[in-house]
């Protein structure tokens, strides 16, 4: 695969953020794979949501962790959609989609560790975060796991890459504007791999070509089909 797409909470652009319809749309329209955002519960369920609160994507409001999951399914999350747990999205997509699962806390990876596990999904899922100490946490429990360091502006600091390599990633996850040609040279120097988020048309997709990236997260869902219009 020359350059992959990953679909940003499914398709974000085109059907509610993090539902099984933006997961199962991403899928039929080719995307290589989804990205998704993990919280728990507070019955320790974890749950599909971007945000700590329920505020923006649906017809409830307060935290997250707040809430049982028997009170969160009975949200709106959008177009009737319903908050998914994570192992609903794995049951409702194909068996072999790549999926990448963004973290927030060590508390998190604990409750997703035992899920790659029980469910032998470590070639399978790959798992993201912005917060070294809850990768750190899914590399020490799961030496085998595949881990993404994702970052903004922090990416320019000296540190980048020894941050990545500390929490065993051999793939970034960097916004697209904060990337430079300087930072994809010092990843690939040490053997890590540079994909941006997000990139959604075709200006996007040649920045992300000329600075010599593995892959990007997509808010579209024609972004597979412009990727190979354009190789």
């Amino acid at each position: 695969m020359s350059f992959f797409t990953i679909g940003h909470r499914g398709v974000m652009a085109a059907e509610p953020e993090n539902t099984l319809r933006s997961f199962l749309r991403a899928e039929r329209e080719g995307l290589d794979g989804i990205e998704l955002d993990l919280h728990l519960s507070r019955d320790g369920e974890l749950v599909v949501m971007h945000d700590e609160t329920l505020d923006r994507t649906t017809d409830g409001s307060g935290p997250i962790a707040d809430q049982e999951l028997e009170t969160l399914r009975k949200l709106d999350a959008g177009l009737g959609e319903r908050i998914p747990t994570f192992e609903e999205v794995l049951d409702a997509v194909g068996p072999t989609l790549p999926i990448q699962a963004e973290i927030k806390d060590v508390a998190a990876a604990r409750s997703l560790a035992r899920v790659l596990t029980d469910r032998d999904l470590l070639d399978r899922v790959s798992v993201l975060s912005f917060h070294d100490v809850a990768l750190i946490e899914i590399h020490k429990l799961l030496p085998r796991a595949r881990t993404v360091l994702v970052a903004g502006p922090s990416a320019h600091r000296d540190t980048f890459v020894g941050r990545a390599q500390k929490v065993g990633s051999t793939l970034v996850s960097v916004e697209l504007r904060q990337l430079n040609q300087a930072i994809v040279e010092k990843c690939g120097a040490a053997g890590i791999d540079v994909m941006a988020w997000t990139v959604n048309d075709e200006r996007d997709l040649a920045l992300a070509r000329m600075l010599g990236l593995v892959g990007c997260v997509t808010d579209q869902p024609g972004m597979k089909r412009l990727v190979e219009a354009t190789a």
